[in-house]
């Protein structure tokens, strides 16, 4: 009995995403018989100590909560299983993956921006300006940098929560080959910076020649201008 051979993709999906959270690159990638490679630079966990707890508390106490990632949406959850908005409360996220994830938590109106970014986010006519009102942010330390000081700046006060960490870790030796072994274009998404410069500073010469080769679709103009600042020709 004759059996199929299976063909390779003849496209990749670079995908940068932390440690297990590659499903929804690679399914959307294979609908459109694209291969994925994974490329994680770090893993991510939940922040679950007393100082993480109480800034949650005080956060999730304000007129404004702002919900920076899915995987900050999914630390939320791992700490506060049951949840339900304030009256007047107004939730915000960066991007549609991480007000779906919401929604399923049981807030049921979540804003967010059309570019899913944090300019894209700053761009929003009801974060123009603040009266010294309370807003709660909820991330990872280090990350989305730009948000805090452009809300303070706005008459905002800052209730910040780090609610997740992301833990560096070394890349996939098999990635790296398939990587070097790939055939056809490559794609890279790219939401994060330093996940970029973190993966790139762990490549080999001859696997980071290669990634540059990819095509690189940036969810922001100073996105872009890094990719182009690292040596990426397409983006």
């Amino acid at each position: 009995m004759s059996r199929e051979l299976r063909q390779p993709p003849g496209w990749y999906v670079i995908s940068l995403r932390p440690s297990g959270d590659h499903e929804e690159l690679r399914r959307i990638s294979a609908q459109y018989g694209g291969g994925l490679i994974e490329l994680s630079p770090w893993s991510v966990r939940t922040q679950n100590d007393s100082a993480s707890r109480r800034a949650l508390s005080e956060a999730l106490a304000a007129p404004h909560v702002l919900v920076t990632s899915p995987a900050a949406a999914r630390a939320l959850r791992d700490l506060q299983p049951s949840l339900t908005a304030r009256a007047g409360q107004r939730w915000y996220a960066v991007g549609a993956g991480t007000a779906a994830a919401l929604r399923e938590l049981g807030i049921d109106e979540v804003r967010w921006p059309q570019r899913m970014d944090s300019e894209g986010l700053l761009a929003l006519a009801e974060l123009q300006h603040f009266d010294d009102e309370a807003f709660g942010l909820l991330t990872a330390a280090g990350g989305r940098g730009v948000l805090a000081p452009a809300l303070q700046a706005r008459g905002a006060r800052v209730l910040r929560a780090d609610i997740y960490v992301r833990e560096p870790g070394a890349l996939s030796r098999f990635e790296i080959a398939r990587l070097l072994g790939a055939e056809g274009p490559l794609w890279l998404p790219l939401s994060s910076g330093e996940a970029l410069q973190r993966v790139l500073a762990q490549l080999p010469g001859e696997a980071g020649a290669r990634l540059r080769q990819a095509h690189v679709s940036a969810a922001s103009a100073r996105l872009a201008e890094l990719a182009r600042s690292l040596g990426f020709g397409e983006v």
